[in-house]
C-alpha cells in the first residue's frame, strides 16, 4: 500500500521559513517525478514545484520561483520543499504528490498518481 506522508508544516512569521518533507513508502519511486501542490481557503488547488525523477530538474509556480526550493533523497524516497521568505499568501495546505508514469513531468494535477494528505502551512502578517 502506497503512503506518503507530509511533515514540517506549522506556524511561521512572515518572512521566515520552514522545511517539509514527505516520506514514500509501499514501493519505489526512484524513476518518478515527485512535487508540491498547494490549497489555500476557498481556492483550487494549485501546483507548486516538483523535481525530476533524477533530480537533475526541478521547476516552479512562479509566485514561488527564487523562494522555494525543492529535492529529493531517493534513498530515503523522501521529497523536500524549502520555504523561505514567506509571505501571508502562501498560507495553504501543502500535498505531497507523484506522478502517474515513469519519467514524466510532474506539473499538473492529472499528472499525479499518488497524494499525501497534506501538511499546513500558516504565515502571519
Amino acid at each position: 500500500q502506497v503512503q506518503l506522508v507530509e511533515s514540517g508544516g506549522g506556524l511561521v512569521q512572515a518572512g521566515g521559513s520552514l522545511r517539509l518533507s514527505c516520506a514514500a513508502s509501499g514501493r519505489t519511486f526512484s524513476s518518478y517525478g515527485m512535487g508540491w501542490f498547494r490549497q489555500a481557503p476557498g481556492k483550487e488547488r494549485e501546483f507548486v514545484a516538483a523535481i525530476t525523477w533524477s533530480g537533475e530538474n526541478s521547476y516552479y509556480t512562479d509566485s514561488v520561483n527564487g523562494r522555494f526550493t525543492i529535492s529529493r533523497d531517493n534513498n530515503k524516497i523522501t521529497v523536500y520543499l524549502q520555504l523561505n521568505s514567506l509571505k501571508p499568501e502562501d498560507t495553504a495546505v501543502y500535498y505531497c504528490a507523484v506522478a502517474n508514469l515513469p519519467f514524466v513531468r510532474l506539473a499538473t494535477a492529472y499528472r499525479v498518481g499518488y497524494w499525501g494528505k497534506g501538511t499546513l502551512v500558516t504565515v502571519s502578517s
